[in-house]
């Protein structure tokens, strides 16, 4: 849709990599459509994932017992929060629509991008206490995971021993995203590209980019626990 922005934030080391064909192809569709796009390309950022200290630029207000949640908090409200965080910062909140691009690492995202979600979804920046879930500050934006598994499709059913594969949601979109307000929309789930046929990953990138052709007429999910769970 013209005039939206998009922010792709992007977990895969290899730029020949189905992650990275996704990707791209995400680019070039919401790009046609009139959108800003914008990529943060994590790994080749050289993004600093680690929750340090170095992440606040002023005194801390309790430099005897570092807590990070409280520092960044204090620091964010003081514009005391490193450049590459706020750059990051301005990304998301000038952005209609995240979309969180990665392979699945042991049920969840990478460690670079959940360092990114760490130092960037800060107290004050995305959420308060009061401030949370329906009432987070990011409750003006749309956020999409699109990740690739190694497991086929079957692995991820309520019989398999992973479990259905919304039990695994439940961290990211609800714990995370949905706790900052988003409202989130289905997942994008590529299962196995690794061990699939050329044909069957041509149909996944070509399922993504039809799904990409109407994606702003989608409503998002009820993020509640019966969504994950069921009744």
């Amino acid at each position: 849709m013209a005039g939206k922005k998009v922010l792709i934030v992007y977990a895969h080391q290899e730029p020949r990599s189905f992650n990275a064909t996704l990707k791209n192809v995400a680019v070039e569709e919401l790009s046609q459509q009139g959108c800003t796009v914008t990529v943060s390309d994590l790994y080749a950022m050289g993004f600093e994932p680690r929750a340090t200290k170095d992440d606040i630029t002023g005194p801390l207000s309790n430099p005897e017992n570092f807590n990070y949640g409280v520092e960044t908090h204090v620091a964010f409200k003081k514009r005391a929060l490193t450049s590459d965080i706020v750059a990051e910062q301005k990304k998301v909140q000038e952005a209609d629509l995240v979309i969180f691009q990665f392979p699945l690492y042991w049920f969840s995202v990478p460690a670079i991008m959940k360092g990114w979600m760490d130092r960037v979804l800060c107290q004050g920046f995305a959420f308060d206490i009061p401030g949370f879930y329906d009432s987070g500050f990011l409750k003006t934006k749309l956020a999409l995971l699109s990740l690739t598994t190694g497991g086929i499709a079957s692995m991820y059913t309520k019989a398999s021993d992973h479990g259905d594969f919304r039990y695994l949601l439940w961290p990211l979109q609800h714990g995370t995203l949905h706790f900052c307000g988003f409202k989130v929309l289905a997942p994008q789930i590529s299962f196995a590209p690794e061990y699939s046929s050329e044909e069957d990953r041509k149909a996944m990138v070509a399922s993504w980019a039809q799904r990409l052709k109407s994606l702003w007429q989608e409503e998002p999910i009820q993020c509640s626990p019966p969504w994950y769970f069921g009744q």
